[in-house]
């Protein structure tokens, strides 16, 4: 039988099986208004398909959580399309849709380790770590006089992505990125 939770158990990043498919909590709201049934507002996010969605449903009625399992596996190499990666435990491999990774793949380096939700047996997302290192690979000199301060220049990274850098960071930096929103952090080496 399915596991049910109240709205009191409600999370961020709760998983949620509704209408027979798996969603992620972003945002919850319950409310209570005088003399009428509570209401529970949800914001979730479609982990097949990564679209948000808004919910409203009772606020009394006990929610189902998705039977998922996290996998923490190694992202090996891409045909253009899939992205393939290997189950750390077993050494399975198997192909994720690159439409299913999103934005994330411009930071995905060979080796890496990521976090992959299952359902049911099928991946269906996955999380990269929230700070990636890359070396970049290409961009504009910086010139004398260049402080970090002064303002930013594009690069790019081993992976293919474009960041906006210091003047003073060169080709062959190893830089911090945050894969959230693709921003330089900092110098690593």
């Amino acid at each position: 039988m399915p596991e049910t939770i109240s709205y009191s158990d409600l999370r961020r990043g709760t998983v949620l099986e509704l209408d027979g498919e798996p969603y992620q909590v972003v945002e919850w709201k319950h409310v209570v208004m005088q003399q009428r049934t509570p209401t529970l507002n949800l914001k979730l996010r479609h982990l097949r398909t990564g679209k948000t969605y808004e919910r409203n449903m009772p606020g009394n009625q006990r929610l189902t959580l998705a039977p998922v399992e996290t996998h923490h596996d190694q992202y090996l190499y891409n045909d253009g399309r899939s992205y393939f990666f290997m189950d750390t435990e077993t050494y399975d491999q198997f192909p994720i849709d690159g439409d299913l990774i999103g934005e994330g793949r411009k930071y995905l380096k060979e080796g890496d380790t990521v976090s992959v939700l299952f359902y049911h047996g099928e991946p269906i997302s996955v999380e990269l770590p929230t700070f990636v290192d890359l070396k970049i690979v290409d961009a504009a000199p910086g010139f004398k006089g260049d402080t970090a301060q002064s303002g930013r220049k594009p690069a790019t990274l081993e992976t293919g992505a474009l960041v906006k850098v210091p003047l003073h960071v060169n080709v062959g930096n190893v830089v911090k990125v945050d894969t959230r929103n693709g921003e330089y952090i900092e110098v690593v080496s």
